[in-house]
């Protein structure tokens, strides 16, 4: 059965719908994941991370983006201060997802001390630890 996860408030004021099931643009397309990427929809401002996922990127706060990589997901959350309310799709944040994680991350000049990161999903910070190993 298709779950509507609610739309995820950032620390920043930032906010966007992100949906998975079997009808929404996302990896694997089915009802349970964990998912390897999912559906963003409606943010509440652009955002440059995302916009080459955008479905109309002439409107990007009135559009939907379809699979984003969950490590991407994780680094938006990052960017934005952590989640304050909402949820997330279960995320499958295996070895390419933790890459893309932490190349977003450099890129956006991130601290990548991963104690100091507001993720909010344990299976995001478990991966972490295998990328920069016991500290």
């Amino acid at each position: 059965m298709k779950t509507n996860y609610s739309r995820v408030y950032c620390q920043s004021g930032f906010n966007m719908s992100v949906q998975a099931s079997k009808t929404n643009y996302n990896e694997p397309r089915d009802d349970t994941g964990p998912y390897t990427a999912v559906e963003i929809g409606f943010p509440s401002a652009p955002e440059p991370l995302i916009i080459g996922y955008a479905e109309d990127s002439d409107r990007p706060t009135e559009t939907v983006y379809g699979w984003v990589p969950a490590g991407l997901v994780t680094a938006l959350v990052s960017k934005h201060g952590g989640i304050e309310s909402g949820e997330l799709p279960p995320l499958n944040i295996d070895a390419k997802q933790a890459a893309i994680l932490a190349e977003t991350l450099t890129e956006i000049n991130l601290d990548l001390d991963p104690t100091d990161l507001d993720i909010n999903t344990a299976i995001a910070e478990e991966s972490m630890w295998e990328i920069w190993g016991d500290q």
